[in-house]
Formats: structure tokens, C-alpha cells, sequence
């Protein structure tokens, strides 16, 4: 997120089991977020909170087993909606939705956001999208368009904290004095990228090799689902004898950012080198003493 603001969230666990179901609030702010795993959704469902007008995430693993599957949807009021997945939708294991005070969010408001998250899960293909058909933008008044952006800023900033990276979008940081520029090569190809919290970072226009080494599927196969997964969504595109990165893309270590580019087997703190040929580990080493 560019915004950099600090801000204060109340978390309250309901039940008292920090994997039960969890409320939390923002300071200064009218909406309010419930997150519960499906097992609890018949003791759960009773509350006020689930009559109201929100937007929900469904999520789950992927069918392969690799990363999370989301679904996105809106309901005027909630439950009816939940009640439908709860009965009908395997794949999803917990749920998060956000509601507001009284009459603050109506139908067109919660489209609206449906809309906009929806956008932006695909845009940032961070997770496998459920939903098969992109939802239509309702027609809104200026003035509500602007308080429903300000809502949707305010979901996007606390998602992250609750561990849901979905909707962010990999923004290489370019220029700023603490980033180190690392590479990765082989085989005729060559990746830049760098170091994040949210994850390493490979840039747009970084290659990765087309042939993967034999033992890489039986022996990783989350990398190899992986590689099929960025070229169906279009991250990976073939250029010539390589793959390129057509964005910016964020993965959870070094070391399946490298193995990605590679083809093969990686330890991505020793094959990201900065331009004195310096590994990541050598340079976290570094840090540490420093």
C-alpha cells in the first residue's frame, strides 16, 4: 500500500480461541470485520452482524494444494448469501466480511465494492480467483463513490494484517536508498528483483527459462504448479526461447522466486546476487552485524 499512515486495530476473540471467530474495528472508522472458520458457521450465523449489508471473502486452499483459492461476493443482508455457500461451495475453509454502522453501506454500496476487490484480486494475481464472472459496476452517486473508496482503503489496509495479500499489488521499489537490486541468472536468462516484508520480488521484464530440470516435478512439484499457474494468468509470457515477466510479482520466499526463474531446485540466499556478486545471505549476514 502507498498510504504509510499508522493505525490502531481492535482485535476481539469472541470465544476466547484466537481460531475462532475473531471481530475487529478500526479507529475512527464505522465498519467492522468478522472472520470465523467454517466449522463455526452454524453457532455463529445467529449474530446481528450477519443480517446486515457487506462484502465477503470465502478462502481456502487451492485444489492443488499450492496457495489459497478466494471468492468474492456481497449480500443485502449477508447470511442468506453465506447459508447458499455453506451448503453448496467445497473448496472455501474460513470466511471475512465487512460491514458498517447502521444503514451506512446499501446495495449499491457493497456491488460497488464487490466490484472493486474482485479488479483488483485479478489484476494482482496473488490468489486463484473463484469468481467466474467479473460483476458490474453499479451506478453511484460522487459523493457515495468517494465514501465507498474510502471504504475500500480501509478494507485493503487491514486484510494484509490479517494475513490476506490478495488484493496487493508487487510495486518494486525503485530508487529508494534501502533497496538492494539483486539478480538471479542461468541457463541464458536473467531475473532482477529484491528483498520485501510482504515477499521477494521479482521485476517486470526479468526471464525465466522455459525447460525445467526432469527431477523438478517429481521432486518440487509446487514449483512446477507454480510456473503453469504464472503463464495461465499471464504473469509468465513466452518471449522467443524464455518466459517474461509481464509485472511485477511478489512470491513468498527468495528461494521460489529463484527456482521459478531457474527451472530447477534453488536456495535463493545464495543464487540473488547484488552487483559486487554478493549473496543474499552474505548481505542479511552483513546487516545483521551491523
Amino acid at each position: 500500500m502507498a498510504n504509510q499512515t499508522p493505525f490502531t486495530l481492535h482485535i476481539h476473540v469472541v470465544d476466547g480461541n484466537p481460531d475462532g471467530l475473531r471481530t475487529v474495528e478500526r479507529s475512527n472508522w464505522n465498519g467492522k470485520v468478522l472472520i470465523f472458520p467454517r466449522a463455526l458457521y452454524p453457532q455463529v450465523r445467529a449474530r446481528k452482524e450477519f443480517q446486515q449489508t457487506g462484502v465477503y471473502l470465502l478462502l481456502g486452499p487451492h485444489e492443488n494444494g499450492d496457495g489459497e483459492t478466494i471468492y468474492i461476493g456481497e449480500g443485502d443482508p449477508v447470511r442468506p448469501r453465506l447459508e447458499d455457500h455453506y451448503s453448496k461451495k467445497d473448496f472455501w475453509t474460513r470466511a471475512v466480511f465487512f460491514v458498517a454502522g447502521a444503514s451506512h453501506l446499501n446495495k449499491a454500496h457493497v456491488q460497488y465494492l464487490e466490484a472493486q476487490l474482485v479488479r483488483l484480486a485479478g489484476e494482482a494475481k496473488r490468489m486463484t480467483l473463484e469468481n467466474g464472472n467479473k460483476p458490474a459496476e453499479p451506478t453511484l452517486s460522487e459523493a457515495d463513490r468517494a465514501d465507498m473508496d474510502v471504504f475500500l482503503h480501509n478494507i485493503l489496509e487491514i486484510l494484509p494484517v490479517l494475513g490476506i495479500q490478495a488484493f496487493e499489488h508487487s510495486q518494486a521499489i525503485k530508487g529508494h536508498h534501502n533497496t538492494i537490486l539483486l539478480t538471479c541468472q542461468g541457463k541464458g536468462v536473467k531475473a532482477t528483483g529484491h528483498d520485501t516484508p510482504q515477499g521477494f520480488i521479482i521485476r517486470e521484464g526479468s526471464f525465466a527459462v522455459v525447460d525445467e530440470v526432469p527431477s523438478l516435478r517429481n521432486n518440487f512439484p509446487n514449483v512446477s504448479r507454480l510456473r503453469e499457474e504464472l503463464l495461465k494468468n499471464g504473469v509468465l509470457t513466452k518471449d522467443t526461447n524464455k518466459y517474461m515477466f509481464t509485472q511485477d510479482f511478489t512470491f513468498n520466499s527468495p528461494s521460489l522466486a529463484s527456482a521459478v526463474v531457474l527451472g530447477r531446485a534453488s536456495n535463493g540466499r545464495v543464487d540473488w546476487k547484488d552487483a559486487t556478486g554478493r549473496t543474499l545471505k552474505e548481505i542479511q549476514q552483513a546487516q545483521a552485524k551491523s
